[in-house]
């Protein structure tokens, strides 16, 4: 299976990574199966060890094989043309995760491979996706959302290579990463509306501890209590019955489709009686009802400006930029 020749011109620890690309690429291995181990390689052509091992770096950076304590080196991959490849492992994904994931991938280098998961905010789910996935990839991407203790499992992975994206946790200050700063961005962008939502009585937070950022929540308490508004905190629009005088900030896009259902069923009009603030812009709440107010971040500056810290092997944090969109709904 590996070949060793003296006087090729090519370095032996080449011609050990060229020998398992080529019984890879010719089905002699398959994904799963185990490969000689460096004191193996070692004896049967006299080298040194560490030739080999070099040789089994360079192939397990490159996701090609992956080392199992106590049994050995085993094939993890077959993308024997793949220089990289990255475990993304998000929330869940909506319009605006579409286009962190789309601009992500459009600047990435070539010969790169990213394989996407989903947690779907269950813990256990979030644990069994990066346990079965250590040693298999060169980078791990992760979004923890508002999962406690996260880094109980992400510890395991090797720390240079995590980074993490979107919610950032006290815990997790080792990791390189692309946050939001949910709690500074709803403080400062509802501020710069007061002069919009001065003209309403109340401010609604409609607001799922399951999946939206705790970070958002307390920026939201800050900006009540300094400014003196009366306030309150929903978990669902569904059976809304909205009054006049009040503003909703809306982080999900099903509540705001219930929040608008329910003004029609109210005749109460949107602007004149009732106020709307969404968060995360789209398409869509450009057209809907004249325009719907946001509070974004640049998911695709995220996807670009993650893309450039792996393939630049940067390890630092950085806050992605935040937008306000004024429209028709104050």
């Amino acid at each position: 299976m590996i070949s060793i020749k003296s006087n090729v011109g090519k370095a032996k620890y080449k011609q050990i990574v060229s020998s398992i690309e080529d019984a890879i690429a010719t089905g002699v291995l398959k994904k799963g199966d185990r490969i000689p181990s460096i004191n193996e390689v070692k004896a049967l052509h006299s080298l040194s060890r560490d030739t080999v091992l070099m040789a089994f770096n360079e192939l397990k950076n490159r996701g090609i094989i992956q080392s199992v304590v106590g049994k050995g080196y085993f094939v993890s991959s077959e993308a024997i043309h793949v220089d990289q490849n990255i475990f993304l492992l998000f929330d869940e994904l909506n319009s605006f995760k579409e286009d962190l994931y789309n601009s992500f991938l459009d600047h990435l280098g070539d010969n790169v491979h990213v394989d996407i998961f989903f947690h779907h905010f269950n813990k256990e789910l979030f644990a069994k996706l990066i346990n079965d996935n250590i040693g298999a990839y060169n980078n791990y991407v992760i979004m923890p959302a508002n999962l406690p203790d996260t880094n109980t499992v992400i510890k395991n992975l090797p720390a240079d290579r995590v980074y993490i994206l979107d919610q950032m946790h006290a815990d997790l200050n080792a990791y390189a990463a692309i946050y939001q700063n949910f709690e500074d961005d709803m403080f400062k962008n509802l501020t710069n509306l007061s002069n919009l939502i001065n003209k309403y009585n109340r401010l609604i937070l409609v607001f799922s501890q399951d999946k939206q950022p705790m970070g958002m929540l307390r920026g939201f308490k800050r900006f009540c209590d300094v400014n003196g508004f009366a306030s309150s905190v929903i978990d669902t629009a569904k059976h809304l019955m909205p009054k006049q005088g009040e503003v909703y900030i809306i982080p999900d896009d099903k509540d705001l489709l219930y929040t608008i259902k329910a003004l029609k069923k109210y005749n109460l009009s949107l602007a004149k009686d009732v106020g709307v603030i969404s968060y995360n812009d789209t398409l869509l709440k450009e057209i809907v009802e004249g325009g719907i107010t946001t509070i974004s971040t640049d998911f695709n500056a995220m996807g670009r400006r993650l893309a450039e810290m792996i393939c630049n092997k940067e390890h630092e944090q950085v806050v992605n930029p935040n937008n306000l969109i004024i429209r028709n709904s104050l």
